[in-house]
This record gives structure tokens, C-alpha cells and sequence, in this order.
């Protein structure tokens, strides 16, 4: 069940939040119903995200839950430093932060918060590299591929 389900240009994004913090964002698909926010922080997070799919510049201010482990939140923190319009490979968010490229990609795949942490910006060094821990072509790849060009960003 989320607390909201929002257009988005590549089909609907799904906020869940508890009583004081957003506790994970889902891409779905454009045939999923969509919902309006039920609280004030769905509100919240459903206008960051779209005024986001207005301007790929656009920031968060989101309260996060305290979710992953000490390592993914490691990642997630790196991910948070690389700014809209510009990519790391897993290697190279590696060795920023002291891993491994297949932990740091597992750890991206791992993300309970995408957009607001923005792992669509962390890529295979060669070429676009999976998604929502899913691999080959198909949606969330094209929703990768969609974020990136929102960025400004084009990898194949």
C-alpha cells in the first residue's frame, strides 16, 4: 500500500511513508493506479518529485528513514554527492568511498530512495548498467535511461 502513487514521465512513482519519514520510493509502471498523497509527507515528497520532473536540478529535502545497512548507507551517501548531470562508474564511487564496484552496484540496487538518492547516476563503466538490482533491457532500464536524459546525460 503506498501513500501516494504520482504520474511520472515514464510511468508512476509510489511513495510509502511512516508517521515521521518517507520509507521508500518505487518505480511502477503507467498502468498502476494512481493515489493521492494521504498525508502530509506523501504531499511533500509527491511535490519534490515532481518539481524535480520539471527541473533535473531540483533538490530534496526529504526526512529518510534509517533504512540499510552501515555499507549501503555508505554508498547512498556517495551517491548523494554526485550532482545531476554527471555519472561515476561503480568502480569509481568504489574507490570514493572504500569498496568494492559489485558491493557499491548491489547497494545501489539496494536503494529505498530513488530520485533522492539518485543511484541512476552511478553507471557500468562500460555502458549503462542495471537498474533496481534488474538487468537487460526493459523498464527500469528505460527509466534509468529517461532520468539520465532528464540530466542531460546519454550513455547506449
Amino acid at each position: 500500500m503506498f501513500n501516494a502513487v504520482i504520474d511520472a514521465p515514464f510511468g508512476k512513482v509510489g511513495i510509502r511513508t511512516s508517521a515521521d519519514a518517507v520509507r521508500e520510493i518505487v518505480y511502477l509502471p503507467a498502468s498502476t493506479a494512481s493515489a493521492a498523497p494521504d498525508c502530509a509527507l506523501a504531499e511533500r515528497a509527491a511535490a519534490q518529485i515532481a518539481r524535480y520532473f520539471d527541473c533535473a536540478t531540483a533538490g530534496f529535502d526529504l526526512p529518510l528513514a534509517a533504512l540499510g545497512t552501515p555499507f549501503q548507507r555508505r554508498v547512498w551517501d556517495g551517491i548523494n554527492t554526485i550532482g545531476a548531470g554527471t555519472v561515476l562508474t561503480y568502480g569509481q564511487l568504489a574507490q570514493r568511498i572504500g569498496g568494492v564496484p559489485r558491493a557499491v552496484g548491489q547497494a545501489c540496487g539496494s536503494n529505498l530512495f530513488p530520485l533522492v538518492i539518485p543511484c541512476h547516476r552511478v553507471v557500468s563503466a562500460s555502458g549503462i548498467g542495471g537498474f533496481a538490482h534488474h538487468g537487460g533491457d526493459g523498464f527500469f532500464r528505460d527509466v534509468k535511461r529517461w532520468l539520465l536524459a532528464h540530466e542531460g546525460v546519454r550513455i547506449p
